[in-house]
């Protein structure tokens, strides 16, 4: 019984005061970590019910949103980033770092905060913040140093909350608008536009939110975050390919509102709606994604 109740003891201290409780030591000695199963599995346990109903929310918003189903693979190249830096975790020191408590005190408080005003975005990226701050709290900054890649590429899972995703997008539709306009006059095809409405003399087609460039901006976000940090080694040329996934989603669904465009003018409506309209998306997405791969590659011959 004494012997219980003495592990309870440790468990409990070395949640609370991992400096009193805990010695410092390499990530490599297993006997060290073994300190910590007990907390972990607790902690873990301690998770799924905090987050038991939000975590599975998300995911429905994954499988029923088109804007987020790259959350399916966010997790994934996180665990293969978080692989990737074994090495670095067997050889660094473990220095628990008590700020990392006042971390873990204010992500409870903001999953608290969203509870209660029916916030999803708050609760749901409250976890990748939770994480952080366990991290910190047990094992210090230096492994919080190499876990930021791994645990920050989650909050591209997280989907952004509707009020900022209507603030980005229409603005995002007026310019996709405006431009493509442009060059369907271009093209000698009469047009006019009102707003995010272009207007043909036998059809009028709009801008949806499909077709703003929103929507194929943040899986190509996520993912020229994955490539740059996987394809490139200078910092600087990293926030570069980042930075193109911009104006490539914006461009590729310009090129989509033309297509569409010309083939409503010769052809009526219906040749721009349906099938092609989703045949045309998945083609713009290839498309944006082949672009992305060039810029890295045109980036890799920089500076040889």
């Amino acid at each position: 019984m004494w012997s219980i109740y003495s592990s309870g003891i440790n468990v409990v201290g070395s949640l609370i005061l991992p400096y009193e409780y805990s010695m410092e030591f390499e990530a490599s000695d297993v006997g060290g970590f073994r300190n910590y199963r007990w907390p972990i599995l607790f902690t873990v346990l301690l998770m799924g019910v905090l987050y038991s109903r939000i975590v599975p929310g998300m995911v429905s918003d994954w499988y029923h949103d088109p804007n987020y189903s790259h959350g399916f693979l966010v997790p994934l190249i996180s665990a293969y980033f978080l692989y990737e830096r074994r090495g670095q975790l067997r050889s660094s020191a473990v220095r628990p770092n008590n700020l990392g408590l006042l971390v873990v005190v204010g992500s409870l408080l903001l999953l608290i905060a969203g509870y209660v005003g029916t916030e999803y975005f708050s609760m749901r990226s409250s976890l990748i913040f939770l994480i952080a701050g366990i991290v910190l709290y047990w094992f210090g900054w230096e492994i919080l140093k190499i876990l930021a890649l791994p645990i920050g590429y989650l909050l591209f899972m997280v989907p952004l909350p509707y009020i900022v995703y209507d603030a980005i997008a229409f603005p995002l539709k007026l310019f996709v608008a405006q431009y493509s306009v442009k060059a369907l006059k271009a093209m000698s095809i009469i047009v006019l536009r009102e707003g995010n409405i272009i207007m043909f003399p036998q059809v009028v087609l709009e801008v949806a939110d499909a077709c703003s460039g929103l929507r194929s901006l943040m899986s190509l976000l996520a993912l020229s975050v994955a490539y740059a940090f996987l394809s490139q080694k200078v910092p600087w040329k990293r926030g570069v390919l980042i930075a193109a996934a911009v104006p490539i989603a914006i461009v590729t669904n310009g090129f989509r509102v033309i297509a569409t465009g010309v083939l409503a003018q010769y052809w009526g409506a219906r040749a721009a709606e349906g099938f092609f309209h989703e045949f045309a998306g998945l083609v713009v997405f290839g498309l944006a994604i082949v672009l992305l791969i060039s810029t890295g590659a045109l980036l890799k011959r920089v500076g040889r």
